[in-house]
């Protein structure tokens, strides 16, 4: 079904992927599994028989039949000016002239896990959660009927219970004979679902084997530390000497413990193809991480964007230090933007694809610290270094990252504003673990060191436990449970919080 023999992809004398080679079977799972910017992505475009402006392919790609596609980003392939319904059927009756059309699409939803009914049909893919835009890309890409599907981080941005049902939809797929390549960080993904395992490093391949071998029995060095990274979905012990911050950002005011930095007070919105939060109330003290956990579509990043001004609710009240912010962006200080930054689930959509990363992040020290463009640029090589991103990948464009690496840019756009509220909307969601593990640390050092206060928006039980004090569970727009993050995950009340835990498939590190 799928022949790779040597794989070569290459760009101004630099080797992106080095001699590659995998043979996938009809009905089987093959993961390819490495950092962020190891060839993954570049892999699976070379399957799909496309690369990125400026790389040459060599070697041999052979795929037999129709092949799908499944991307990190789904916002990217989503047409944003078209309703959900009107794109579905398109693409249905073009391969289904039999005039099942309607029949079709109301199958390929159930099959990725959406309501059938006009509510969706009717909306605009930004009217969309993260999760629902993959699980809807997932839809037209069953109504191609492929022969093969590359799925590149395809439960990204998706709570347990959806994760779940995503890997048992793939699975489900393998049975009906479609080889799948998966590209994918979440290792419990890849150890639930794919029959073999290519561990990549730098473009070239690390490790293969049969899945199981690959996870009882690593034989490289790097796959242990792959394997070691993973969290458990239960609260870390608090080191004894905190997290130091990186050097280059700036302490925002000291706040005394306990004292309230964020309040949300009886806080409704919706879109207009419905409410989305009713009647939210909650708090988050200076230095606190608060985490918002809840299915996709329960008006988690709903609620975030309010907080940060960048949706305005229909009633409610957001304090920031006891004062009320306005409830909209453009309406806010420049002091009130810069104390509250947002770090969004697709980076990809947050940056000018014909600016440089390094000139896109400087601005935010220039905008909203009042640095001279010298000074800011310096910062911001500084702190894009501090998240892991050298001098060679700031002088790129953003189509030249790959997705982990592009959080990581995006979250050092926001820290060089020195906020002291950061919001992060599932920003590890697509990181390999190590690189995952660096992230949490340095938001935990920040946090802990200058009184950062987190709004965390994530459905990785894993980071919640590692970063959390405070859970909030949302469900259907109202608050469903909230306390203490030990107590939450430990002693789960609510259904759903125990159908989110039941689901996470990493309890303890077992590796």
């Amino acid at each position: 079904m799928i022949r790779v023999v040597g794989l070569r992809a290459e760009t101004g004398g630099s080797a992106l992927v080095d001699g590659v080679s995998f043979e996938l079977a009809a009905g089987r799972v093959l993961a390819l599994v490495g950092a962020s910017g190891s060839g993954k992505t570049t892999i699976g475009r070379a399957l799909l028989g496309e690369h990125a402006p400026g790389v040459a392919l060599s070697g041999t790609v052979e795929v037999g039949g129709r092949i799908g596609y499944l991307p990190q980003h789904p916002a990217s392939v989503l047409n944003p000016v078209r309703r959900v319904g009107a794109v579905l059927r398109e693409i249905a009756r073009r391969h289904a002239p039999d005039g099942a059309a309607a029949e079709r699409v109301a199958s390929v939803l159930r099959r990725a896990g959406l309501p059938t009914g006009e509510d969706l049909l009717r909306r605009y893919p930004h009217q969309l959660s993260g999760g629902q835009q993959q699980r809807l890309v997932l839809a037209q890409t069953l109504l191609t009927a492929p022969s093969a599907i590359v799925a590149d981080e395809p439960t990204t941005g998706q709570d347990a219970v959806t994760r779940g049902e995503v890997v048992d939809e793939l699975r489900g797929l393998a049975g009906q004979g479609i080889a799948v390549v998966l590209l994918s960080h979440d290792l419990d993904v890849v150890r639930a679902l794919a029959d073999q395992v290519v561990v990549l490093r730098g473009g070239r391949v690390a490790e293969s084997g049969h899945a199981e071998d690959v996870f009882t029995r690593p034989a490289h060095d790097y796959t242990r530390r792959l394997l070691a990274a993973r969290l458990p979905a239960t609260p870390l012990p608090v080191p004894a000497v905190p997290s130091p911050a990186p050097a280059g950002i700036p302490p925002g005011p000291a706040a005394p413990p306990g004292r309230v930095r964020i309040e949300v007070a009886g806080l409704t919105a919706g879109h207009r193809s419905g409410p989305v939060l009713d009647d939210v109330s909650l708090r988050v003290a200076a230095g606190q991480c608060l985490a918002l956990v809840g299915r996709s579509g329960s008006g988690k990043t709903t609620l975030a964007r309010c907080v940060a001004g960048l949706h305005e609710p229909a009633r409610g009240t957001v304090l920031l230090d006891g004062r009320p912010l306005a409830p909209s962006l453009s309406r806010r200080r420049r002091e009130d933007v810069a104390r509250v930054q947002y770090v969004f689930q697709d980076a990809h959509a947050s940056f000018d694809p014909g600016r440089t990363v390094a000139e896109q992040v400087s601005r935010t020290a220039i905008r909203l610290r009042g640095l001279g463009p010298g000074q800011a640029r310096e910062a911001a090589l500084d702190m894009l270094g501090r998240v892991g991103l050298g001098p060679a990948a700031a002088a790129r464009r953003p189509g030249g990252l790959s997705g982990g690496e592009l959080q990581r840019a995006a979250l050092a756009r926001a820290l060089l504003a020195s906020p002291d509220v950061l919001i992060c909307d599932e920003i590890t969601s697509g990181l390999d673990t190590v690189t995952q593990a660096g992230v949490l640390d340095l938001l935990d050092g920040l946090r802990r060191a200058l009184g950062l206060t987190l709004v965390l928006i994530s459905h990785d039980m894993g980071v919640v436990a590692r970063l959390a004090d405070h859970v909030v569970i949302l469900s259907e727009g109202r608050i469903a449970e909230e306390g203490g993050a030990a107590h939450v995950l430990a002693r789960p009340r609510h259904p759903l919080t125990r159908a989110l835990l039941d689901r996470h498939p990493h309890q303890e590190n077992q590796i």
